[in-house]
């Protein structure tokens, strides 16, 4: 029995296997109709989610399996005072396999360790995020056609973002990888992930502050929020915030065939004037986030 807490304990090749799975789903969904028929997925989901926890049970639905579980914390005996271990214990009595969304970083490990049945990280607090990056790593394959020899640009919040550290470490196992951070300075990508991730894995990369600078350079433009809860000071937010946010103008410059991301929900990053551009991905990044679950669900099944 195999769970997934973490991008990093999948091999380059289980990746490029999961890809290979979900690109056979959205092109012959009759197939996998019945694969988990009488399977049942529980969504654990100890704070608030549209997206993942809808694409995870779609998912489900959509391999002939069913859905039970929990979309808060306050649902669940969490709020009488139950562990992690003890839930994950419980549930994996009436689940085949589940998902599990938490605020305190580790849960989800915690859970594995208790659990009888395979247990999916769909996000702990600041840390991991790794389906978002499978979402991320197929919806780049889909739209490029490949995973190495690529120029990525990260702009926004890149101190804080799960989902920016995650994708870099993913995309550090693969060649050819440029990457471009282009953020304020007081968002800047941290120390650890610079020097444990992007410089021990030899990466070419750079660091700016002026997006439509770098813009000509770009095969993917991955967009994420400037927080304002993540400035001590008001006038800064105030001074950079419309810095980042993404309008046709700022693609310009941009070459024809770039793909631009973004892990939604988003603010007024990008403005919607840009959904239109056939560029846009990110919405068809939230489709591709069903078929990528449905591929890692029959894996940690071990469904044929």
């Amino acid at each position: 029995m195999r769970s997934l807490i973490d991008i990093l304990s999948l091999s380059t090749q289980e990746i490029d296997e999961l890809i290979a799975v979900a690109e056979d789903i959205i092109a012959h969904p009759e197939v996998y109709r019945d694969k988990c028929r009488y399977k049942k997925l529980a969504t654990l989901f100890f704070e608030p989610s549209t997206r993942t926890r809808l694409s995870f049970e779609a998912a489900m639905y959509e391999l002939g399996g069913q859905v039970l579980g929990f979309s808060e914390a306050n649902s669940s005996s969490a709020a009488k005072g139950e562990s992690v271990a003890d839930t994950a214990r419980t549930v994996s009595c009436y689940a085949d396999i589940i998902a599990m969304r938490h605020p305190k970083e580790g849960a989800p490990l915690v859970a594995s360790m208790a659990a009888s049945v395979p247990i999916i990280n769909a996000g702990d607090g600041g840390h991991n995020h790794p389906t978002q990056t499978l979402t991320d790593l197929l919806t780049i394959k889909r739209e490029k056609g490949r995973l190495d020899n690529l120029t990525v640009g990260f702009c926004g919040d890149l101190k804080f973002g799960r989902t920016v550290h995650s994708l870099i470490e993913a995309l550090s196992r693969y060649t050819g990888i440029k990457l471009v951070l282009i953020s304020p300075d007081e968002l800047k990508v941290p120390g650890y992930i610079r020097k444990d991730v992007i410089e021990a894995h030899g990466m070419d990369y750079k660091e700016t502050t002026n997006l439509e600078a770098v813009m000509p350079e770009l095969d993917i433009l991955y967009m994420t929020r400037v927080q304002r809860e993540r400035f001590f000071n008001e006038e800064d937010y105030l001074r950079l915030k419309d810095s980042y946010i993404l309008t046709p103008a700022k693609l310009t410059d941009a070459k024809e065939d770039l793909a631009i991301l973004h892990p939604l929900p988003r603010v007024n990053e990008i403005h919607t004037s840009v959904d239109s551009d056939p560029r846009a991905c990110y919405f068809r990044q939230v489709l591709n986030g069903k078929f990528i679950r449905m591929a890692l669900i029959l894996k940690l099944l071990e469904v044929e």
